[in-house]
């Protein structure tokens, strides 16, 4: 958590706007278009009622939600929480992008316009993707050119979560759970009208966009609205050679080609809230269009549409403390363009729902609280087109799970199990078509994942702590059912249809120091799976028709269960030096993992290096400004069909300034990124994509945040 964010000032409810009005001459188009666009309404409504908003604003707590369903100050789980300048600070076109950095976290990096957290070397379905607590349904787990549906200019807070209460949203959280939250559905009663909005222009993709944010209420009626807007340009990078993963190479260039992208969206809310709780809707929808980067002349047309329905009743008296439930409906497709021809369709409509009973301390289990839950899901998938490589499929799970948390002498526990059942079933192929995905089936698995934590307060500010657990994972449509040609990774993907399920057992240590505006964290973790799916080359090549009918070679590349290992150590430490006349803070933070194919002692793909971030931060009066030097390793433990990936060092800068303005909260920033215009590449990336995007070039983007 940023140590400077929300001292002094109330914190506002609800996301961040962003947009850019001043990088236009006021009678250019683009001007009259964003004043003529939802979030120009929104944006000037938030504006017009500043001084009422003001006054509705309210101070309200920090709290945990990701695994924390007991509303502690302190929650069991490790829980890193992103908000506030923080956040603004490290704000992405892709929450991939917002996350790359905190320790422990990199991104896979399709390029600018698509890249998914990876935790602990962890990604696609071994790791959850939440938006308030809810499942995010679409494609991005498939194939590494996929964006997650999901833009961080409307989320003011992110969580991710390790550890034992990590089994709470599923086995597929081995790696952990990242959700975005936001004020949607309003879960506190709303006085008056009040309003947010950040201004943003610049950084290496001449980013033009923004979002803007109405709440309202007479302190039982809530209502939010929000909308946003984001284009931007090819990235500038440092001058490279762009090289496919045959060898050949490409004219030098400053520019990644075809990674311009246009992301727009918006939503709606309410909420009737009572003294002991609330109940509320929401619908949203997002559309991005943007530039696959491995095919110059193809772009993805991205849609979502989602409906949401939440509520919370805490009980007076009696066995329960609270009640809560979640329903949400999604419906997502996307279309991969070439010119004005669809070549490939993709859709997913997908529900869950959750249900959460919170019951008081329970004297027979010597003081234990925790949470008993229902949690259902369905998803429907369909690939049309050339470069379909999984056949239609369904998904259907279903789990219960317990999570406890009681206190013996100076120890905390928690514990938690976790039972469910998944059935994945293939529509296999369609009448008339060629034979490849084989005739229709459908596979069950009964999944169990169980974890036990503890931790201890002891004398000076410190806490030890540690989590052991056991995790089960059902296999996915794409690693059961997938047979065909996957552009993103330039491989013929096949699935195994009796694929067996995924086992592993992880063990956690760490210790926390603080005092004052001083802190340490330090962890240490290993993983052992005694049956994890990779994909692997199998040294098979096959042929496929290409364009103008030439015929392509393709490497095979088949999902196996092998035995793997993780293990790596973690560090976080922050330092005020100085308080008078200035606070002067120092941060570092440190992070490395290690991955190998225990069956052949072959490293793992796409793992990140050791890298080592140190940062100084100083405030003085209404100014903020601050220094971050990030090294990566060079990344030389690789698999046969990859090649090492050279370190780096970027130096970034930031500047801030908070002004008040009768009732109004101001905020002017600058952030300079790469300021020695060095070239990078990113080790977690796939190999084809690798040497085509590397990390952005010298940038510098300035905004203007208001809290009214």
């Amino acid at each position: 958590m940023n140590a400077f964010h929300s001292e002094g000032r109330p914190r506002v409810r609800g996301p961040v706007a962003s947009f850019h009005l001043w990088s236009f001459p006021p009678s250019s188009g683009a001007a009259r278009g964003l004043a003529r666009s939802p979030v120009g309404w929104a944006c000037a409504l938030a504006c017009a009622v500043s001084p009422v908003a003001a006054q509705a604003e309210q101070a309200l707590p920090t709290v945990v939600v990701t695994g924390n369903p007991l509303g502690q100050a302190e929650p069991a789980a490790p829980v890193v929480a992103l908000e506030g300048d923080a956040l603004a600070r490290r704000r992405g076109a892709t929450l991939g992008e917002t996350l790359d950095g905190l320790p422990g976290v990199s991104s896979s990096y399709f390029g600018p316009n698509a890249s998914r957290p990876v935790i602990r070397g962890l990604d696609g379905d071994r790791l959850r993707v939440l938006q308030n607590s809810g499942a995010s349904v679409d494609a991005s787990s498939l194939s590494f050119d996929h964006a997650v549906p999901l833009d961080p200019l409307v989320v003011d807070r992110v969580e991710v979560l390790r550890g034992p209460a990590a089994l709470m949203y599923g086995g597929s959280a081995v790696g952990g759970v990242v959700n975005a939250l936001d004020n949607r559905i309003p879960r506190a009663p709303v006085s008056g009208v009040t309003g947010s909005a950040e201004l943003r222009a610049g950084g290496g993709a001449s980013e033009r966009g923004g979002s803007a944010l109405v709440e309202a209420g007479d302190g039982r009626i809530a209502v939010h609205a929000d909308a946003f807007s984001r284009e931007t340009e090819d990235l500038r990078v440092p001058r490279f050679v762009p090289r496919t993963p045959d060898g050949a190479a490409g004219a030098a260039t400053r520019r990644i080609e075809n990674s311009q992208s246009d992301a727009r969206g918006g939503a709606l809310g309410a909420a009737l809230t009572f003294d002991r709780g609330y109940l509320g809707a929401s619908v949203d929808a997002y559309r991005n269009d943007y530039g696959v980067v491995v095919e110059p002349e193809v772009a993805i047309r991205m849609r979502r549409e989602r409906h949401a329905l939440a509520g919370e009743w805490r009980p007076q008296g009696g066995w329960w403390r609270a009640v809560r439930m979640q329903l949400n409906h999604t419906d997502y497709r996307h279309d991969e363009v070439e010119g004005e021809e669809v070549g490939t369709r993709f859709r997913s409509q997908g529900a869950d729902g959750r249900l959460e009973l919170v019951h008081r301390p329970w004297a027979a289990l010597g003081g234990a609280q925790g949470v008993v839950g229902l949690q259902v899901e369905r998803s429907d998938f369909a690939a049309l087109g050339e470069e379909a490589f999984v056949p239609s499929t369904r998904t259907r799970s279903s789990a219960v799970f317990v999570l406890e948390e009681w206190t013996t002498g100076a120890l905390r526990w928690s514990a938690g199990v976790r039972r469910e059942q998944v059935r994945v079933g293939s529509d296999g192929d369609a009448p008339g078509e060629e034979m490849r995905f084989g005739a229709a089936s459908e596979r069950r698995f009964g999944l169990g994942s169980a974890s036990l934590g503890l931790s201890s307060e002891l004398a000076g500010g410190w806490r030890l702590g540690g989590s052991l657990s056991y995790t089960e994972r059902a296999p996915t449509f794409y690693e059961l059912y997938a047979r065909g040609v996957h552009v993103a990774t330039g491989a013929y993907e096949r699935g195994d249809p009796a694929q067996r399920k995924e086992r592993g057992t992880h063990l956690e240590l760490s210790a926390q120091w603080k005092e004052d505006s001083n802190s340490l964290k330090a962890s240490a973790f290993a993983s052992r799976f005694s049956r994890f799916i990779a994909l692997e080359g199998t040294k098979e090549v096959v042929e496929e028709p290409g364009e103008d009918g030439e015929v392509a070679s393709y490497p095979v590349y088949a999902f196996r269960g092998v035995r793997a290992r993780f293990h790596g150590v973690e560090l976080e430490a922050r330092r005020r030096v100085a308080a008078r006349p200035a606070r002067i803070e120092l941060e570092a933070r440190l992070d490395w993992v290690r991955a190998s194919n225990a069956d052949t002692g072959e490293p793992l793909p796409r793992i990140s290096p050791a890298r080592l971030t140190l940062g100084a931060q100083a405030a003085r009066g209404a100014w903020q400004a601050g220094a971050e030097v990030q090294h990566a390793a060079r990344q030389s433990r690789v698999p046969g069909d990859d090649v090492p990936t050279p370190s780096y060092t970027l130096l970034h800068l930031h500047a801030r300034y908070r002004v008040q303005a009768g009732a109004s909260h101001w905020t002017w920033f600058v952030q300079a990124r790469n300021l020695t215009n060095r070239l990078a590449y990113n080790a977690a990336s796939i190999r084809t994509v690798r040497e085509l995007a590397p990390l952005p070039g010298r940038a510098l983007q300035v905004g203007l945040r208001a809290s009214f």
